[in-house]
């Protein structure tokens, strides 16, 4: 299980451990909050064709979907 804290999430670099689209390298360019402040959902970006993906951030956590850092 990856470690993320919710107010570092913006700007952090992650891999796919299996590649969507021939992508593996993704940063975090957008956070979604609610009300209270509690972190929905985040826009991820493919650092090769800038192409966007909206992810649940708790997928995140995921150690057989993502590798924190760029890997």
């Amino acid at each position: 299980m990856n470690k993320i804290s919710p107010k570092k999430l913006l700007h952090s670099k992650w891999t796919a451990v299996v590649p969507l689209n021939k992508e593996k390298h993704f940063l975090i360019i957008e956070v979604e909050y609610d009300e209270q402040g509690a972190v929905m959902s985040c826009l991820t970006e493919a650092i090769m064709s800038k192409r966007s993906i909206q992810i649940k951030w708790r997928d995140l956590k995921d150690i057989e979907q993502w590798v924190q850092g760029w890997k």
